[in-house]
């Protein structure tokens, strides 16, 4: 029995808000400071990770006939002992040094820049400031970016001169920012380089010349971690009835989980599991699958993610929700699927599992063997139904996201469970006036309070248990919570399931792997063929607003189509000052409603920062949706700002944003004599033509041409060596 042994870290996610109450601005200094529309694209709310922390490559486990037990054990408290399993996406690791990634924090500036200084100085590069800022009429740093040493371009100047040209264009970079807590952490990374390293060149660098005794220290973030040791062991293969083989009974079970529990298959599902995953994994580099089997060598879970799920996970992983609607709804297969949203609004697949029970430790389980695949890195927001084994469960496993409910599974269990006794039309229309138009948290209670008062509901205990749980889906209290759009609207608009219309209560598991790979492709052309609908038509304008004309130009269609609809809506009759504190200025909006042929004025607070163009509607818009609702945009209008501040203008929504959904790994990373890397190194760059090459129909005529003569110029050499 081979035993591989590694560990996860769970980092720690934070999601401070935009607004910051502070009177001074921040003034930004640093020769190397290069602002350009975006330039400073500072996404609190969002994870633009491009890889970093542990990951599982598929290809170090051998594609044979068996499976994969995960189990978690005792708590390693030691982080110095942490054991790295190569590099994430072929982005090359330190010995001693994690990589950064988003979320990491430290104790001070000196500490973040020592971190960085030390993990360039192991891989063999420099580093330096490109720009910090400070508050204004101040000394005190609020911020700063680091990045290589080879990033930018000789000025023409420089380029004249007989020095050697050592700048590259690299984009490897860090971003930190001085948060609330009196800590700076890390908002941005990128760790890929453009050029091969040169530790000689690097070690006489100023950075790291200038590194005493004192400097040199391990300096290790401060992110709020627990370290869990997590074995894979290899089992044989599971008998075709479901039941498995009697000698498979290897791994180390926890004691506590019910060894009589496995999965309900049919005969020959465990098999047809086993076949598809060893098929699929011969294909598909960096597919992932994990099954978790009782002493009895009984299947009981399992989960799976392919490879370019993983690396949506990347762009999109900010808000993940959880699906179980086949669970729930008692289908004939347990599907558990986890889905976020990409540019285009569309939900995408992030894993699945199939799952014996719904008991805390098979929730337990599960999320440990996603989080496993996902290097370590949770989501910021997790959003899920009422199941409270599967909040037990995230509060374990995720204890640093934002766990929510899906309101429109709130609602629905409102009305079923209350809604028959009352006048349904009635009480439906109060529900949803009551849960909508609370924009604050006094205004929500006083509401409810009135509602279940009026319906005679005041003494039932699941309502009151339900009101308890209040601060996780009532949108009064999530003002903060950041859900990219994954968050129903009061007209019942929500992002489905991602295998609506493809499973039914009736489906097999067979019938449901024969299409699961036609879902997928379906899904991913959907992607592709809205990409290049975007890129290559520009939408009709409704407004005379600029704001409009900026975000045409930068949104894909159905985001922008969306937002677009949030110009049109710019319709405030008055705009009042209410208070101000130096630059921070507050206005109160009367806004004129219709209801069919009633009317009715509502009032929406904005606050609005002068110095750093920051604003925030009560209505809570930017957070639920990833853009800027019309009272925030009548504010900035009434204040003479012409463009959308860019720290509002998302990545995650870009259609001009480079995303290739396959780990990118460097030419100078392969090892030229393991064929396992060949095809890794192949796969991932044809890939990248072939994202290349949807971008217009003449971007694929290229493509398809390079194809061809590659194509012909390698049967050449093979013809040579017959």
């Amino acid at each position: 029995m081979h035993i591989f042994s590694f560990q996860v870290e769970e980092g720690s996610q934070n999601s401070e808000q935009l607004l910051e109450d502070e009177d001074n601005d921040l003034e930004m200094e640093g020769n190397d400071l290069d602002i350009e529309g975006n330039g400073l694209d500072i996404e609190s709310n969002g994870l633009d990770i491009e890889g970093s922390g542990l990951e599982i490559e598929s290809n170090d486990l051998e594609n044979d006939s068996h499976q994969m037990l995960i189990e978690d054990n005792e708590h390693e408290n030691n982080r110095n002992d942490l054991t790295m399993v190569g590099g994430e996406n072929g982005i090359p690791q330190g010995k001693d040094y994690l990589p950064p990634a988003v979320g990491m924090e430290f104790e001070s500036y000196d500490d973040a820049y020592n971190y960085y200084n030390c993990y360039a100085k192991e891989l063999g590069f420099a580093i330096r400031v490109k720009s910090s800022w400070t508050k204004r009429n101040s000394k005190e740093k609020r911020g700063a970016v680091l990045c290589c040493n080879c990033e930018g371009f000789k000025t023409i100047k420089e380029a004249n001169s007989r020095r050697k040209e050592t700048r590259t264009g690299c984009l490897a970079m860090i971003r930190l920012r001085l948060v609330e807590s009196n800590r700076w952490r890390v908002d941005e990374v990128k760790l890929e380089h453009n050029h091969l390293f040169d530790p000689e060149r690097a070690q006489n660098s100023k950075s790291h010349k200038k590194m005493d005794a004192g400097t040199k220290r391990k300096v290790e973030p401060t992110v709020d971690v627990e370290i869990r040791t997590i074995k894979l062991y290899r089992t044989p293969v599971v008998d075709p009835t479901g039941y498995g083989s009697s000698n498979s009974n290897e791994g180390e079970i926890s004691n506590n989980v019910d060894r009589s529990r496995r999965l309900k298959l049919k005969k020959g599902d465990a098999q047809l599991i086993h076949d598809y995953f060893c098929r699929v994994q011969l294909t598909n580099p960096n597919f992932f699958y994990v099954m978790d089997l009782n002493d009895e060598g009984c299947l009981r879970n399992v989960f799976w993610i392919d490879s370019r799920s993983r690396a949506a996970y990347g762009y999109f992983g900010d808000v993940v929700a959880i699906d179980k609607t086949c669970i729930s709804n008692k289908y004939e297969i347990p599907l558990v699927a986890f889905v976020g949203i990409n540019h285009h609004g569309q939900p995408i697949l992030l894993g699945c599992g199939l799952l014996a029970d719904e008991s805390f430790e098979t929730y337990i389980w599960l999320f440990r063997a996603w989080l496993t695949c996902m290097s370590g890195r949770p989501p910021q927001t997790i959003i899920t139904d009422q199941c409270k084994a599967m909040q037990s469960a995230i509060a374990e496993v995720f204890p640093k996201a934002h766990h929510r409910l899906c309101l429109s599974h709130v609602i629905q269990s409102i009305l079923e469970n209350l809604g028959g006794s009352q006048d349904s039309g009635t009480f439906q229309m109060i529900l949803n006036r009551v849960i909508y138009d609370s924009l604050k948290v006094e205004e929500f209670e006083l509401a409810w309070e009135e509602m279940i008062h009026n319906f005679g509901m005041t003494d039932h205990p699941w309502l009151h248990n339900l009101y308890e749980d209040r601060d996780r889906w009532a949108p009064a209290y999530l003002k903060d919570t950041f859900f990219a759009g994954m968050y129903p609207s009061q007209n019942g608009e929500s992002t489905g399931s991602f295998f609506d219309g493809y499973i039914s209560q009736q489906t097999s598991l067979k019938e449901f792997f024969d299409m699961y790979e036609l879902v997928l492709q379906k899904k991913h052309q959907k992607e592709a063929f809205d990409d290049f609908e975007s890129r290559s038509s520009s939408p009709m304008l409704k407004t005379s607003f600029y704001y409009e004309l900026q975000l045409s130009k930068l949104f894909t269609n159905e985001i922008f189509r969306r937002f677009q609809d949030e110009v049109v809506m710019m319709s405030c009759f008055t705009i009042m000052q209410v208070h101000a504190n130096g630059p921070i200025i507050s206005y109160m909006l009367k806004e004129q409603e219709c209801e069919g042929d009633q009317k009715s004025i509502k009032s929406f607070e904005v606050m609005y920062d002068k110095g750093s163009a920051e604003i925030r509607c009560l209505g809570g818009c930017f957070n639920f949706n990833g853009y800027l609702c019309r009272h925030a945009l009548c504010i900035l209008n009434y204040n003479g700002i012409e463009e959308i501040p860019f720290q509002y203008i998302l990545s995650r929504w870009r259609k001009d944003f480079k995303r290739v959904y396959v780990p990118d790994l460097g030419s100078n990373n392969v090892d030229i004599s393991n064929p396992v890397q060949w095809f890794d190194h192949l796969y991932r760059r044809s890939i990248q033509v072939v994202e290349e090459g949807m971008i217009s129909q003449d971007h694929y005529m290229v493509a398809w041409q390079a194809f061809k003569e590659s194509l012909n110029k390698v049967r050449l050499v093979a013809d040579k060596h017959v």
